[in-house]
């Protein structure tokens, strides 16, 4: 798709080097701090609006990103286990938070335990064929995800329409993002209850650890 160029010197050097941004030197051990920050702004969002619809007993917007049940896997380890195995830069974290803030906002769907694993997958495979200058295939991100290569294919296609094809992110959006995080990381807040997902073990050898639940509309 290309390259997206934010000139980092822009953005807050504190902010940028505690979310992990600077690239990690060969043989570094660890995460870049984006990843848990971004976990648990998501769980806490997944929370909030699962709450929410029982408490009004509202249903919320199906869509080809929602499974019939959420698996077995929490956001943390899926976001780890993406930035693991798909090797793209952290910042494609932090742009595919901002595409998936835009599809809510187009979409009117709530995050929740059903959808937001697609959504991520999806969205990091996007930031990372706009952002960097390689990336894996669509069948490679399938495997990572737990789904099928012709699956990704349809969740891609409806993610990007969704969103009008408005991939840019301009420097002055990602410094937002950026200090909306670092917030998160100086503030704090406590997970009251982990959210869980596709159920996905570090061995790919076996079909039934790579399968999340079937969507409900295709």
């Amino acid at each position: 798709m290309g390259t997206l160029a934010i000139d980092t010197k822009d953005v807050d050097s504190d902010i940028y080097l505690t979310l992990g941004f600077k690239e990690l030197g060969k043989g570094a051990i660890g995460s870049p701090r984006i990843l848990s920050l971004l976990s648990s702004l998501l769980e806490r969002s997944v929370q909030k609006n699962e709450m929410q619809s029982e408490a009004v007993n509202i249903k919320d917007n199906v869509t080809i990103f929602h499974g019939l049940r959420a698996p077995t896997i929490s956001i943390q380890h899926y976001i780890d286990r993406i930035f693991k195995y798909a090797g793209c830069s952290p910042s494609c974290f932090l742009i595919a938070y901002i595409y998936m803030d835009r599809f809510v906002e187009q979409t009117d769907v709530h995050l929740t335990s059903l959808n937001v694993h697609r959504l991520l997958i999806t969205s990091v495979m996007v930031a990372a064929k706009f952002i960097d200058d390689a990336f894996f295939n669509n069948a490679f991100y399938a495997r990572v995800g737990g789904i099928s290569t012709a699956e990704l294919n349809r969740l891609e296609m409806k993610f990007l329409f969704s969103l009008d094809f408005r991939l840019q992110v301009s420097v002055n959006t990602f410094q937002k993002y950026c200090s909306q995080l670092h917030k998160e990381s100086s503030e704090g807040h406590p997970i009251e209850r982990p959210i869980r997902a596709c159920g996905i073990k570090e061995s790919w050898s076996g079909k039934s650890d790579t399968q999340c639940a079937p969507t409900v509309a295709r």
